[in-house]
């Protein structure tokens, strides 16, 4: 049975799995599914069957190119979006252990040691200082 399955994958666009827009697709429909479910709008229930079914029909395709052409343009268009939640999510991971704060006169951002007292904090930008509790 598997080895049907791989035969038949062969070749496909989704054949090593969903690409970045699929798994946005299938995100974007469990949603509006789970919404249409406890507000009772079948227009939106309709719609995430829409999307289910484009999300299967490029995962199945043999299309390489364009599929390959909508998925960059997808990541193009969401670039920002996600670098912002990367630099949200860095700045998370280092709370324990850094403090972040901000020069007073050009607002470049330093990153300082936790756990070493009032320090002087020289900025690198504009060599600006400045005291500051880490």
């Amino acid at each position: 049975m598997r080895e049907k399955l791989m035969r038949f994958m062969q070749g496909r666009y989704g054949s090593y799995g969903p690409d970045s827009l699929n798994r946005f697709l299938l995100a974007g429909a469990l949603v509006a599914m789970i919404v249409s479910l406890f507000t009772r709008w079948n227009f939106l229930y309709g719609i995430a069957i829409a999307v289910l079914i484009y999300s299967y029909f490029r995962m199945l395709s043999r299309n390489y190119t364009r599929r390959y052409a909508e998925n960059q343009a997808f990541l193009k268009y969401t670039a920002g979006i996600r670098k912002f939640f990367l630099k949200q999510k860095n700045a998370m991971s280092q709370r324990k252990t850094h403090h972040i704060y901000k020069c007073p006169d050009c607002k470049q951002k330093i990153r300082v040691p936790r756990g070493k007292g009032k320090i002087a904090i020289r900025c690198p930008k504009c060599s600006a200082e400045f005291i500051k509790k880490s």
